[in-house]
């Protein structure tokens, strides 16, 4: 399904969680907390000001970002996503020259 969100709301999919704690626990799906950490889905092309000028938004689709623990709305679009406004979201995670050459 496609699906775009309106104004300044962002779709996030969640990274996936570690399934073993530090130790080497399995840590069952219950006790597990969710990731503050996700993937851009799908964004608007922003939001107008008071002249209605149209301000782009920060993130694009594709980047990772980190939120905050109960921010958006969990919702079900081609599986487990979630819907945030911009204004709920930290920060976008920059891949580094290490990473980039490490995968």
């Amino acid at each position: 399904m496609k699906f775009r969100p309106l104004h300044d709301r962002v779709v996030i999919r969640r990274s996936e969680g570690d399934l073993k704690s530090k130790v080497g626990i399995i840590i069952t799906d219950i006790a597990q907390e969710k990731p503050q950490k996700g993937e851009v889905i799908a964004v608007d092309l922003g939001t107008r000001n008071e002249g209605g000028k149209l301000i782009p938004l920060d993130v694009k689709a594709g980047d990772t970002i980190l939120f905050g623990k109960w921010s958006g709305t969990d919702v079900k679009i081609d599986g487990e996503d979630l819907i945030m406004n911009e204004a709920d979201i930290m920060g976008i995670v920059e891949k580094t020259v290490a990473a980039n050459k490490a995968a």
